[in-house]
C-alpha cells in the first residue's frame, strides 16, 4: 500500500486514499486552473502567507508548498504530506471571506504538520492485526463459510465504529485546533472559523441532507466543531495579538452571522404569515359568494326562458 494521503471532503471528514501526486495530477489534468487565474493566485497567496507567518514551525518551513486549484463544484480540499495542496472551486465559493479561506487552508496544512497520514497508517496496521486475530477466532469456533462471512461483516463494522471513525473525528478536532493557531499567526480573523461550520450546517439543511449521529460519522458534527472552535477563539485571539497583527474590527463575525440568520428567518416567517392571510382571505371570499341557482324546471304549459335552458330543452325535445 502506498503512503496514505489526507483528503478533506464536504464537512472536512478524513479519507485516506493510496494516491500519489502523479495519480492526482492525472485525474485532474483537464480540470486544473491555470496559475494566472485570480482564484489560483488568491489560494497561492494565502498558502504563502500561512507558511511565512509560521516559519518557526519546522514542519511548515521545511515543506515546499505547492497549490493546485481544481475546477469543480465539490466543497473539497486536501493536502498531501509532501506539501501539495489541492482545493476545488466549490470550496472557494463556499467560504464567505478570505478569513474563512485562511482557516480552511490552515486546517489542511495542520494535517501534514501533525503527521496524521502516518498516524492513520500506523492505526491501520494495528487494526489489521486485531482483525486477523478476530477472524481466526471466529473461523476456529464456526468453520462454516456462512458463519465466516457473517463474522467478517461483524468484524468490519466493529473496526469502523470502534477504531476508524472515532480516530478520524479525533484527527479532525486536532486539525481544527492547530489550523486555528496557524490562521491566528497569519493575522486572520479567527472568529470566522466557527462561522464557516455554521454555514455548512445551514447548507446541509437547505440541501435536505439527513443529519446522522456523530458516532456514525467520520467527522465531528458541525455543531460540535462550532462549540470547540468557540472555546479556542479567545486563546487564538491572544496568539494573534502577540504576532503584531492589525486590530480586528469590533463587529464579531459570529454575532453578525447570527443577526443575519435571524433577519432571514424573521423575513421568512413574515412571508409565511402573509401567504397564510391571503389564503384565509380567499377562503372567506369563497364562502361569501352566492351559490349558483339551479336551472328552472319546465312544467307543462309554462313558457321556456331565454338562454341555455331554452337551448337545452329544444335539443332534448328533438
Amino acid at each position: 500500500m502506498n503512503i496514505s494521503q489526507i483528503i478533506l471532503f464536504h464537512g472536512l471528514s478524513l479519507l485516506f486514499l493510496p494516491h500519489s501526486l502523479s495519480q492526482y495530477m492525472e485525474e485532474f489534468k483537464d480540470s486544473l486552473i491555470a496559475p494566472s487565474d485570480p482564484r489560483h493566485q488568491v489560494v497561492e497567496q494565502v498558502v504563502r502567507v500561512l507558511a511565512e507567518r509560521n516559519q518557526d514551525v519546522a514542519e511548515i518551513s521545511s515543506v515546499p508548498w505547492t497549490v493546485h486549484v481544481v475546477d469543480g463544484p465539490t466543497i473539497n480540499a486536501f493536502v498531501l504530506p509532501d506539501g501539495n495542496v489541492f482545493i476545488f472551486t466549490g470550496m472557494l465559493e463556499a467560504v464567505a471571506d478570505i478569513h474563512q479561506l485562511v482557516f480552511i487552508l490552515g486546517h489542511e496544512m495542520a494535517h501534514a504538520l501533525i503527521g496524521h497520514a502516518a498516524e492513520q497508517a500506523s492505526l491501520s496496521h494495528v487494526v489489521e492485526l486485531l482483525s486477523l486475530i478476530l477472524l481466526t477466532a471466529i473461523w476456529a469456533i464456526c468453520p462454516r463459510d456462512s458463519f465466516a462471512v457473517l463474522g467478517h461483516w461483524i468484524q468490519s463494522k466493529l473496526v469502523q465504529f470502534l477504531f476508524d471513525r472515532p480516530f478520524s473525528r479525533k484527527l479532525e478536532a486536532e486539525a481544527d485546533q492547530v489550523g486555528l493557531k496557524l490562521a491566528a499567526k497569519a493575522c486572520a480573523d479567527v472568529r470566522a472559523g466557527p462561522v464557516f461550520w455554521q454555514q455548512m450546517e445551514i447548507y446541509d439543511q437547505l440541501k435536505g441532507e439527513a443529519t446522522i449521529p456523530e458516532w456514525l460519522s467520520t467527522h465531528p458534527s458541525h455543531q460540535n466543531r462550532v462549540r470547540q472552535l468557540d472555546r479556542l477563539v479567545p486563546e487564538a485571539l491572544e496568539l494573534r495579538a502577540s504576532c503584531d497583527c492589525p486590530a480586528l474590527p469590533k463587529a464579531d463575525p459570529r454575532v453578525v452571522f447570527h443577526q443575519a440568520v435571524k433577519l432571514l428567518l424573521d423575513d421568512a416567517k413574515k412571508q409565511e404569515q402573509i401567504a397564510q392571510e391571503e389564503k384565509n382571505e380567499k377562503e372567506r371570499a369563497g364562502v361569501m359568494l352566492p351559490f349558483p341557482q339551479s336551472p328552472p324546471v319546465l312544467t307543462q304549459g309554462s313558457q321556456p326562458q331565454r338562454g341555455g335552458v331554452l337551448a337545452t330543452s329544444a335539443l332534448l325535445s328533438k
